[in-house]
Protein backbone atom coordinates (compact mmCIF):
# COMPACT_ATOMS: atom_id res chain seq x y z
CA UNK A 1 0.00 0.00 0.00
CA UNK A 2 1.32 3.43 -0.92
CA UNK A 3 0.61 5.96 1.83
CA UNK A 4 3.68 8.23 1.81
CA UNK A 5 5.36 9.42 -1.39
CA UNK A 6 8.68 11.24 -1.13
CA UNK A 7 9.33 13.63 -4.02
CA UNK A 8 12.81 15.19 -4.10
CA UNK A 9 12.60 18.42 -6.12
CA UNK A 10 15.29 20.63 -7.65
CA UNK A 11 13.39 22.90 -10.03
CA UNK A 12 14.49 21.07 -13.19
CA UNK A 13 12.11 20.07 -15.97
CA UNK A 14 12.33 16.40 -14.99
CA UNK A 15 11.69 17.32 -11.37
CA UNK A 16 8.50 19.10 -12.45
CA UNK A 17 7.46 15.98 -14.37
CA UNK A 18 8.12 13.88 -11.25
CA UNK A 19 5.88 16.21 -9.22
CA UNK A 20 3.07 15.74 -11.76
CA UNK A 21 3.50 11.94 -11.70
CA UNK A 22 3.57 11.89 -7.90
CA UNK A 23 0.34 13.92 -7.76
CA UNK A 24 -1.33 11.41 -10.09
CA UNK A 25 -0.18 8.53 -7.88
CA UNK A 26 -1.31 10.34 -4.72
CA UNK A 27 -4.77 10.79 -6.26
CA UNK A 28 -4.96 7.10 -7.17
CA UNK A 29 -3.73 5.74 -3.82
CA UNK A 30 -4.91 8.47 -1.47
CA UNK A 31 -1.30 8.98 -0.44
CA UNK A 32 0.32 12.00 1.15
CA UNK A 33 3.12 13.82 -0.68
CA UNK A 34 6.37 14.96 0.89
CA UNK A 35 8.30 17.40 -1.31
CA UNK A 36 11.96 17.59 -0.31
CA UNK A 37 14.43 20.19 -1.52
CA UNK A 38 18.05 19.67 -0.54
CA UNK A 39 20.27 22.75 -0.68
CA UNK A 40 23.50 21.22 -1.92
CA UNK A 41 26.02 22.94 0.31
CA UNK A 42 28.79 20.87 -1.28
CA UNK A 43 28.42 22.87 -4.51
CA UNK A 44 28.13 26.18 -2.71
CA UNK A 45 30.96 25.62 -0.23
CA UNK A 46 33.80 27.18 -2.19
CA UNK A 47 35.11 28.88 0.93
CA UNK A 48 35.51 27.11 4.24
CA UNK A 49 32.87 29.36 5.81
CA UNK A 50 29.65 30.14 4.00
CA UNK A 51 28.29 33.60 4.46
CA UNK A 52 24.79 33.94 5.84
CA UNK A 53 23.81 35.82 2.67
CA UNK A 54 24.78 32.88 0.46
CA UNK A 55 22.96 30.35 2.63
CA UNK A 56 19.90 32.61 2.80
CA UNK A 57 19.87 32.88 -1.01
CA UNK A 58 20.17 29.09 -1.37
CA UNK A 59 17.33 28.52 1.10
CA UNK A 60 15.16 31.15 -0.59
CA UNK A 61 15.63 29.43 -3.96
CA UNK A 62 14.70 26.12 -2.35
CA UNK A 63 11.56 27.56 -0.80
CA UNK A 64 10.51 28.94 -4.19
CA UNK A 65 10.91 25.48 -5.76
CA UNK A 66 9.02 23.85 -2.88
CA UNK A 67 6.21 26.41 -3.08
CA UNK A 68 5.83 25.78 -6.81
CA UNK A 69 5.51 22.04 -6.16
CA UNK A 70 3.09 22.53 -3.29
CA UNK A 71 0.94 24.99 -5.22
CA UNK A 72 0.44 22.41 -7.98
CA UNK A 73 -1.23 19.94 -5.59
CA UNK A 74 -5.03 19.81 -5.94
CA UNK A 75 -7.31 20.32 -2.95
CA UNK A 76 -7.79 17.20 -0.87
CA UNK A 77 -4.27 15.80 -1.27
CA UNK A 78 -2.16 16.08 1.85
CA UNK A 79 1.33 17.44 1.22
CA UNK A 80 4.31 18.77 3.09
CA UNK A 81 7.27 20.87 1.95
CA UNK A 82 10.66 20.20 3.53
CA UNK A 83 13.91 22.11 3.07
CA UNK A 84 17.18 20.46 4.13
CA UNK A 85 20.84 21.20 3.52
CA UNK A 86 23.56 18.69 2.75
CA UNK A 87 24.60 16.23 0.10
CA UNK A 88 21.41 15.55 -1.89
CA UNK A 89 21.66 11.76 -2.27
CA UNK A 90 22.52 11.12 1.38
CA UNK A 91 19.96 13.62 2.68
CA UNK A 92 17.20 12.13 0.50
CA UNK A 93 17.94 8.64 1.83
CA UNK A 94 18.06 9.87 5.43
CA UNK A 95 14.69 11.55 5.01
CA UNK A 96 13.24 8.49 3.25
CA UNK A 97 14.22 6.37 6.23
CA UNK A 98 12.85 8.83 8.81
CA UNK A 99 9.60 9.24 6.88
CA UNK A 100 9.28 5.51 6.21
CA UNK A 101 8.29 6.39 2.65
CA UNK A 102 6.47 3.80 0.56
CA UNK A 103 7.69 5.25 -2.74
CA UNK A 104 10.18 7.82 -4.01
CA UNK A 105 9.27 9.65 -7.21
CA UNK A 106 12.10 11.72 -8.63
CA UNK A 107 13.30 13.23 -11.85
CA UNK A 108 16.28 12.10 -13.82
CA UNK A 109 18.78 14.81 -14.60
CA UNK A 110 19.01 13.40 -18.11
CA UNK A 111 22.73 12.72 -17.89
CA UNK A 112 24.21 10.69 -20.70
CA UNK A 113 25.55 7.27 -19.74
CA UNK A 114 29.17 8.45 -19.80
CA UNK A 115 28.47 11.57 -17.72
CA UNK A 116 26.41 9.50 -15.30
CA UNK A 117 29.30 7.09 -14.80
CA UNK A 118 31.94 9.78 -14.47
CA UNK A 119 30.03 12.29 -12.34
CA UNK A 120 27.76 9.99 -10.42
CA UNK A 121 24.01 10.29 -10.40
CA UNK A 122 21.74 11.12 -7.50
CA UNK A 123 18.92 9.05 -8.96
CA UNK A 124 21.20 6.04 -9.50
CA UNK A 125 22.52 6.34 -5.93
CA UNK A 126 18.95 6.46 -4.60
CA UNK A 127 17.82 3.49 -6.72
CA UNK A 128 20.66 1.36 -5.39
CA UNK A 129 20.22 2.25 -1.71
CA UNK A 130 16.59 3.16 -0.99
CA UNK A 131 14.48 1.02 1.32
CA UNK A 132 11.41 1.47 -0.90
CA UNK A 133 10.65 1.41 -4.64
CA UNK A 134 11.93 4.36 -6.69
CA UNK A 135 10.22 5.76 -9.79
CA UNK A 136 12.55 7.87 -11.92
CA UNK A 137 10.73 10.15 -14.34
CA UNK A 138 12.41 11.37 -17.55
Amino acid sequence: MIKKILVPVDGSETSDKAVAEAITLAEIYGAELHFLYVANINQVAINAALSHAIMDAVRKAGRTILNRAGNSVPEGISHEEILETGAPAVTILDYEETLEADLIVMGSRGLSFVKGVLMGSVSQYIIERANCPVLVVK
